[in-house]
């Protein structure tokens, strides 16, 4: 069937197969890593996040890229801020 056809143009099916991964798995991986270097660049104090471990808190401090968080009355933890998962917004409370 594709005797007859170029060398090139038995790449074609090769190369729609990189276009189609690309669009599908690399291209929204790039994107979700630049929205997680957005959330991390703007964290700031006050704001109520959740840790890669599941660990809740409000941040009470931030020097460089260490952040202290009060987990609890009297109860302060330091993370690295890649080790913050999310910012949670503000939910009523029950």
């Amino acid at each position: 069937m594709f005797e007859n056809l170029g060398p090139v143009a038995q790449l074609i099916p090769l190369i729609l197969i990189f276009v189609i991964f690309y669009f599908m798995l690399i291209r929204p991986q790039q994107k979700q890593q630049k929205q997680r270097q957005e959330l991390l660049r703007n964290l700031k104090k006050g704001d109520r996040v959740v840790t890669i471990g599941g660990i809740y808190g409000v941040i009470k401090e931030i020097r460089d890229n260490v952040l202290t968080l009060r987990i609890a009355d009297n109860v302060n933890i330091k993370f690295a801020r890649e080790g913050i998962s999310q910012v949670i917004e503000d939910e009523e409370e029950e």
